[in-house]
């Protein structure tokens, strides 16, 4: 059983072709950022850890009764100090993103074992900087032009023009992308069967199917 990563710029409609994967070829797909998610829960893998590391000030309030802690963390609390300081964002990723690979590559084996789906599909925004390669048998590039992204950003999430072209200086060049990638799946058309008959024949060619 094959495992494919798909990785893409912020806005390049990975979630479309991920959707797609899933409804027409029933594989298991895999996110990081949802697992990651999971493993912050009470009782969880990174939950104690996270706790510890950046205090109870992070746990979420009951404001409305008694004010007492729920015991989750609240996100938003932890994002403002993490994205204030680069030495705290590798703090917790230090916390979480070996855990996330952790249970991704046990999901992996599971699925293997079980031989149910045809693949595995792993979606994770650092699928390089995290050595997902290693687990990979292939990844493949969502490509979409840098003014189609812009312009589904604002519409799907509004963003503004200057917080995409923030958020894309920080991500890999269209050329590291297609230089570390097996193949580039072009996303721009507004006709999403373009992307559809790419993906099928990608599939067939890689020998996925």
């Amino acid at each position: 059983m094959k495992v494919l990563g798909i990785t893409g710029g912020v806005g390049a409609g990975k979630s479309t072709v991920l959707e797609y994967l899933r409804e027409r070829y029933q594989v298991r797909v895999i996110l990081a950022d949802e697992v990651g998610r999971v493993l912050q829960q009470p009782g969880q893998a990174c939950y104690a850890q996270i706790v510890r590391a950046f205090g109870s000030g992070i746990l979420q309030e009951d404001a409305a009764e008694t004010g007492v802690r729920t015991g989750e963390i609240d996100r938003q609390k932890l994002s403002a100090i993490v994205f204030a300081d680069i030495d705290q964002l590798s703090r917790l990723n230090a916390i979480v993103h070996p855990a996330v690979k952790a249970y991704i590559i046990e999901e992996i084996e599971k699925e293997k074992q079980q031989q149910i789906v045809p693949f595995v599909v792993i979606e994770a925004a650092l699928l390089f900087e995290d050595h997902y390669d290693q687990i990979c048998d292939e990844i493949w590039y969502i490509h979409t032009e840098k003014e189609t992204r812009m312009r589904r950003l604002a519409k799907s999430r509004g963003y503004t023009e200057q917080k995409s072209c923030r958020i894309m200086e920080n991500q890999m060049s269209e050329e590291q992308y297609r230089e570390k990638c097996n193949l580039v799946i072009d996303n721009s058309s507004e006709f999403v069967e373009n992307t559809y008959e790419q993906i099928d024949e990608g599939l067939i060619r890689h020998g996925f199917l």
